[in-house]
């Protein structure tokens, strides 16, 4: 049985380096979103938002080694560290499968960015302008708090193997 040590980023450059890497992903996504956000179809951003941040979410916690079935690998000492240091950070997506609904209720949070943006669409162009800058900044807030929840996370899981 391995340690689940190597999925984890190593040192703190590694962890900084994972950081900038999904931080970049996490600025792509936002503008994809925003794109979709243009289109004054209402509601497609919403279906497309919940898509694009579930996959997004998955892939910064393998990035950074924290999947449920990543966390499960490590001994249970560790395992209780980073269970600990995500919920002390408000990480409430690290080490946990994504469901819809989990993403549905971390949009809410963000509600009424989310119904700016759909009554936006109502005004010709500017409306699809404004819709597209609030989606893409909703998107790269909450991406940035996950990338940085996961860093933080992984800090203090390379704390606790020195």
């Amino acid at each position: 049985m391995d340690s689940g040590w190597e999925l984890l980023p190593s040192s703190e450059r590694d962890i900084a380096d994972v950081r900038e890497r999904c931080r970049r992903l996490v600025r792509k996504r936002a503008t994809w979103a925003a794109g979709v956000a243009a289109v004054p179809l209402p509601g497609i951003d919403i279906v497309s938002d919940l898509k694009m941040f579930t996959d997004l979410i998955d892939e910064v916690n393998t990035a950074f080694g924290l999947t449920a079935e990543q966390i499960e690998r490590l001994q249970p000492k560790f395992r209780m560290i980073a269970y600990e240091a995500a919920v002390s950070v408000g990480g409430m997506l690290v080490g946990k499968l994504v469901t819809r609904d989990l993403v549905i209720k971390l949009m809410a949070k963000s509600g009424k960015k989310m119904v700016a943006k759909q009554a936006s669409k109502i005004v010709p162009l500017a409306g699809q302008v404004a819709s597209a800058a609030i989606g893409f900044f909703a998107f790269r807030q909450i991406g940035y708090q996950h990338v940085e929840a996961c860093a933080k996370v992984a800090r203090e899981l390379l704390a606790a193997k020195e």
